[in-house]
């Protein structure tokens, strides 16, 4: 396979990627019919939800959050790609949706002001074509920004997470086939090593310091937020996560992971790529309901000098809560009765 497929799929996603900046609905749709095959599996974060090919695209996720957003603009930050080690070609793009938050959104009370939510959108290519996409929009963060965030506080810092600090994450062409290979090595191997612990000793068997940078940063998502170093990450997100789920790792036989590697940055993508059992409190303010759950996660790499330093994580953390019983909507529409007003008689928001 020539590794120029790769540039070749990155230019093939950008008048998408054009058409989301300056956003027009008819530039919008004429690329989406392009370029996503009609029987395209389109699979996004809750609350948005699955539907198909081009016109699904627009129609069910596109059309409702510009509705919202009027001057909606996408700003990317990573665009990468490579082939996963089951031979499928993806692109992966990473950064955020920006706009005039104007009118309800997912029962989301508008703010009038700018707003932002990131987003790590995959799509899957074959012959030139987007073949099935897999993407998650950080809904909560929006949450967060309209002042109606209904769930327990982050551990992390909660902020606007930046791009990569090196400025070079829409990785240009030509495909570096060595490069890419060391940098999606050196991550899967990480992946490996933290999946010792608990299970075969304590944070000595994760190597921490063998893969990551003494300054990485981690960007979690909304609900957990980001960790500086070492210490940040495991103290606001790692400690919490595996005493809530201690058998986390045990379960790979019945998912399946998509790592792919560009030039510095690897990308990993999967529907679900997690499942564990939330056995244990200590994760989100979670009481321990003792059920096996899968999860959603689609991240990012950056590996400078031989070490990662930086990290971006998006989990559906709505999907999650919904598997559990926890209907996180109908308690942010009972925190709008009152930010909205609401009758009396029938205890009914107003519009």
């Amino acid at each position: 396979m020539s590794g120029d497929i790769h540039t070749a799929n990155k230019a093939a996603i950008a008048p998408l990627r054009a058409a989301l900046y300056d956003y027009d609905p008819a530039a919008l749709r004429a690329q989406l019919q392009g370029l996503v095959a009609p029987d395209a599996p389109v699979r996004f974060s809750e609350p948005l939800g699955e539907t198909t090919g081009p016109e699904g695209y627009f129609r069910d996720i596109v059309a409702p959050f510009a509705a919202a957003w009027p001057d909606l603009e996408r700003r990317d930050y990573i665009v990468m790609a490579g082939q996963t080690e089951h031979g499928a070609d993806w692109v992966g793009c990473g950064g955020y949706y920006t706009g005039t938050f104007v009118h309800p959104w997912l029962d989301i009370p508008p703010t009038g002001h700018v707003a932002h939510m990131r987003f790590h959108e995959f799509y899957r290519l074959k012959d030139g074509r987007v073949s099935e996409v897999q993407a998650l929009w950080d809904v909560p963060e929006v949450m967060m920004l309209a002042g109606a965030w209904p769930l327990a506080p982050s551990l992390g810092r909660e902020w606007h997470v930046p791009g990569p600090a090196t400025e070079d994450g829409i990785v240009p062409g030509p495909y570096d086939e060595a490069a890419s290979a060391g940098s999606c090595r050196h991550v899967v191997d990480m992946l490996d090593a933290l999946k010792r612990h608990p299970s075969e000793g304590g944070p000595e068997v994760m190597e921490m310091d063998r893969y990551w940078h003494p300054k990485m940063s981690w960007y979690g998502p909304a609900g957990i937020g980001t960790g500086r170093g070492i210490a940040g990450f495991r103290n606001w997100h790692q400690i919490p996560f595996l005493a809530g789920m201690p058998d986390r790792g045990r379960y790979v036989d019945e998912i399946t992971y998509h790592f792919f590697g560009d030039g510095a940055y690897v990308g990993v993508t999967g529907w679900p790529n997690m499942i564990q059992t939330l056995s244990h409190g200590g994760w989100l303010g979670i009481a321990p309901v003792g059920k096996r759950i899968e999860m959603r996660s689609l991240d990012f790499w950056r590996v400078e000098n031989g070490l990662i330093r930086e990290n971006w994580v998006l989990v559906d953390l709505l999907h999650m809560y919904r598997q559990i019983g926890v209907d996180v909507f109908a308690r942010l529409r009972e925190f709008n009765k009152a930010r909205c007003g609401f009758d009396p008689e029938t205890g009914e928001a107003l519009a």
